[in-house]
């Protein structure tokens, strides 16, 4: 080749050699970025004692205390007051079956409900049982015997107890009083006339039927939740007061990209709560014995994509938090209407659309129901396609908004740092303007006073 057709290839391979050296050089400058974010909100959080009460103390202690408070599964011996109008063998007999179950007590008898009724009052009894005084007669009679039952439903597990133990005497006295009617000659005729249809009843998922199986590993879930957001929320508030104009985000050379900022920080809350997560759905179901039958691989499926869809809606939020108190206002009261939502105590074919629709946009929503799936009715990860994929969708949708949203504070960062600069500069000006000034003066006064001299 000629040194004419030569240079041309040569300017193109410097050309090229300088284009890679950027791009290594910018993907380098990334990830310094992103490991220097990390580590400064690493250490933020480890030095602000509220976010580090919310990210390791609260995961740490209050599963513990909650399983703890409900670890017995079902009340017993549940004190209730007895009025017996009818003081016939037949109601001492309803007494002294509903007596002898080990959820129930007889506490006192009374005479009259006003009296029932304070004894429920001052917390010494949780119910009432009621007897008529036609109780013996309508029942030997063949007619419809009526039994009250008052209970104080500030207690549901209390209100079970007494509810469920009266229904189960009644059917049992009322299976011995089928056996005494006419037509009844041999045994098979008595079971036939009592039971007609045998149940076998085998509890498939909370085998003990308590409330710690049916609800606490929800809101183990929901933990996890709540919180991020407090945890998140106080760091940005934190951020906000510490800053002069109460930016979001701070003027360096390192927060100066959307990605670089999100992912750093959403980084630091993801290492930190893989430990936590793995603590709350691993070691809090042994110590308390709750059921678990999910897998620690399918496990990791779907805590994966609900960290992440928690963690960028949390800092979705956070640009709504001007000071630390605020986000105890945003997020502390939305615990109980987020456990609702997720139907876990409430059934969700009577949720109303309008809040069905309110639910798809919380994360814990398809949390809940995924965990569940996989810890109490030993489910496989086709049986939680639909919660994996919308928590993968939430992830996605709320990575973006973050995004927004730390571009929008990243620009009024900048005006304002644009804007002071401005504000100083003009001071600047001015001080050297009064300075020339005042020398302009200084001078034409010395002139003046060297000619009156002279003169």
């Amino acid at each position: 080749l000629s040194l004419h057709d030569a240079l041309p290839i040569y300017k193109n391979g410097l050309m090229e050699k300088n284009t890679n050296s950027r791009r290594t050089n910018a993907n380098s400058n990334l990830i310094v970025s992103i490991c220097y974010i990390w580590w400064i909100e690493m250490k933020n959080t480890i030095k602000d004692e509220g976010v580090l009460i919310f990210f390791i103390l609260v995961p740490l202690f209050y599963p513990l205390l909650y399983s703890w408070i409900y670890n017995n599964e079902v009340v017993r011996n549940v004190p209730v007051v007895v009025i017996d109008q009818s003081h016939t063998a037949t109601s001492r007999q309803f007494i002294r079956m509903f007596n002898a179950s080990p959820d129930v007590e007889v506490a006192c008898y009374c005479n009259s409900l006003p009296e029932a009724k304070n004894i429920v009052a001052q917390q010494n009894a949780n119910g009432v049982i009621y007897f008529p005084q036609d109780f013996e007669q309508a029942f030997y009679r063949g007619q419809q015997a009526h039994v009250s039952i008052y209970c104080d439903m500030s207690l549901m597990l209390a209100y079970k107890a007494i509810y469920q133990t009266a229904q189960t005497v009644a059917l049992d006295m009322g299976k011995e009083r089928l056996k005494d009617m006419p037509g009844n000659i041999t045994v098979r005729d008595e079971q036939v006339q009592t039971q007609p249809l045998e149940v076998s009843e085998e509890p498939l998922f909370n085998v003990t039927g308590g409330y710690g199986n049916a609800i606490l590993p929800g809101v183990l879930i929901l933990i996890l939740q709540q919180t991020l957001l407090l945890g998140i929320g106080l760091s940005a508030g934190t951020a906000r007061e510490n800053n002069r104009y109460q930016d979001l985000v701070p003027i360096s050379k390192h927060h100066n990209g959307i990605l670089k900022i999100v992912l750093g920080k959403s980084l630091c809350y993801f290492m930190i709560y893989c430990v936590v997560s793995a603590y709350i759905t691993l070691a809090v179901p042994h110590f308390f014995h709750f059921t678990m039958l999910a897998r620690p691989t399918d496990l990791i499926c779907l805590l994966v994509p609900y960290l992440l869809a928690v963690i960028f809606f949390g800092m979705t939020l956070s640009c709504l938090v001007r000071h630390r108190e605020n986000v105890m206002l945003l997020v502390v009261f939305t615990s109980v209407p987020c456990l609702f939502l997720t139907g876990v105590s409430w059934p969700r074919t009577n949720i109303p659309d309008m809040w069905e629709s309110i639910a798809w946009l919380i994360p814990s929503t398809f949390g809940v129901r995924g965990f569940l799936s996989l810890s109490s009715m030993a489910g496989t990860l086709d049986d939680i396609r639909t919660e994996i994929f919308a928590l993968w969708t939430q992830a996605i949708v709320y990575f973006f908004i973050t995004c927004l949203v730390y571009r929008y504070q990243i620009i009024s960062a900048r005006k304002h740092a644009i804007a002071y600069i401005k504000r100083m500069k003009d001071k600047i000006e001015k001080t050297r303007t009064a300075r020339k000034a005042n020398v302009g003066a200084d001078n034409l006064a010395e002139n003046s006073a060297t000619e009156n001299a002279n003169t």
